[in-house]
């Protein structure tokens, strides 16, 4: 009988290390130095001593578990949620606030090669108006989860309280969950949608296929109830309104009806606030004629026709120029216009191009504006406020208007998401000969 060679299992035994840790990453993850290298351990602060277990060993970094944390820093808090440390959504609440925007000040400082002069923030709880819930019929318990997607898992972690939504939503919590779970039809449900417009919440439920009639009564008379506008989502394209007032929202004291799939700012406060400060930044004058490029439906646009001669609103989605169109309607703003284009292509061809801008607004998506820095450059402003979700292309597309003879003037950090790693930011560049 044939035998076979089965080499042993090699077991090792990692060891235990102690470092102190000497800085923050935007991200939460305390750093230390170990042999030369970063390394990254997940919920240590600065100041912090820790016995660890390094798990992750690359050329240039490594990473940490903790062990056994020696001492506290004086910047450690209480996290608020129950949740943090499963949950998906939260890195940082076990870091002062103070803390955090200065690890993302740092961050954002060393990648634009230049200190930051402001911190934009508004409250770092009850922030959020709008999350969305995933839902997961669980068969043997018969038991819906509702919840948000468990740290590095597709699991979900079955939320009863959030205290970065804003308070109206996170009340609503308990009733959402008992509402769905007491439908007839749980395993087609997708996910549901809470959103607090100005004039009151709204709920959108993605379900996988028809409702039965009772579920949809029992439905509609829970958003009466507790004063939901209410949406169903039978398909990703397909949005029909069941019950309650169409939402909107103010931004610098207009009016701006939008959908429940339009895009708008997670955090009004901080968005409030950006919307003037851009438009001190951009030192509006009467006189001045303004392009607003990824422009939505008008979150900058419409405050900035309330100032200037001529604004152009300039967006790639057909669906929220039109939604601008009617805001500016709405608004009676008549010195407006918004125009649907391939922003990869040369706008500066383009009639309502032809002649030329004092100042531009720009708030392109994470992927930045690299087929757009060129077409600025041609249109030749004396001002630029580029407002960025990502300090990576904002670096980058930042690069092509310095050659070109801009300068940076002010960069702010925006605290938009409080407790994440989500940097966001806002830049004015000036040309050197205006």
């Amino acid at each position: 009988m044939a035998q076979f060679y089965s080499a042993k299992r090699r077991v090792t035994t990692r060891q235990i290390i102690t470092v102190t840790v000497n800085d923050l990453d935007p991200f939460g993850q305390g750093v230390a130095r170990h042999h030369g290298k970063a390394l990254f351990v997940n919920g240590l602060l600065p100041q912090e001593q820790a016995e660890v277990v390094v798990v992750e060993d690359k050329k240039q970094y490594s990473r940490a578990q903790v062990k056994r944390r020696l001492n506290d820093s004086p910047q450690r808090q209480a996290p608020r949620c129950p949740h943090f440390g499963t949950c998906g959504g939260c890195q940082q609440q076990h870091a002062s606030v103070e803390l955090q925007q200065q690890s993302k000040r740092a961050a954002l400082a060393r990648l634009m090669k230049r200190d930051v002069d402001d911190i934009i923030a508004a409250s770092p709880w009850g922030y959020r108006r709008r999350a969305r819930l995933s839902l997961n019929y669980q068969p043997k318990t018969q038991q819906l989860q509702m919840g948000f997607r468990q740290a590095g898992s597709s699991d979900i972690i079955n939320v009863v309280q959030c205290p970065i939504l804003a308070p109206d939503l996170e009340a609503l919590l308990p009733a959402v969950r008992e509402c769905l779970s007491g439908l007839k039809s749980p395993r087609q449900l997708g996910h549901v949608e809470l959103v607090l417009a100005d004039n009151g919440p709204l709920m959108v439920l993605r379900h996988t296929a028809a409702l039965p009639a009772g579920d949809r009564e029992k439905l509609e008379r829970f958003s009466q109830s507790h004063g939901l506008a209410l949406y169903l989502a039978p398909q990703s394209e397909i949005l029909e309104h069941i019950s309650g007032e169409a939402p909107w929202y103010t931004s610098d004291g207009l009016r701006l009806m939008f959908s429940p799939r339009d895009f708008i700012q997670v955090n009004d406060g901080v968005n409030q606030l950006m919307v003037q400060t851009a438009l001190a930044w951009l030192d509006i004058q009467p006189q001045d004629r303004v392009l607003d490029l990824f422009c939505g439906m008008g979150n900058f646009t419409l405050p900035l026709a309330t100032r200037v001669a001529n604004v152009v609103g300039v967006e790639g989605v057909p669906a929220l120029v039109e939604k601008g169109r009617e805001n500016a309607a709405l608004n009676q703003l008549h010195n407006v216009t918004f125009f649907h284009e391939n922003l990869e292509e040369d706008v500066t061809r383009q009639a309502w191009a032809q002649h030329g801008f004092d100042k531009i607004l720009l708030d392109p998506a994470r992927a930045g504006a690299p087929g757009v820095m060129s077409h600025i450059i041609k249109l030749a402003p004396r001002r630029v406020v580029y407002v960025s979700c990502n300090p990576a292309t904002l670096a980058r597309d930042s690069d092509l208007l310095l050659q070109a003879g801009y300068q940076i003037q002010r960069l702010a950090m925006l605290d938009m998401f409080p407790h994440t790693g989500h940097l966001e930011s806002m830049v004015l560049f000036e040309h050197r000969d205006t």
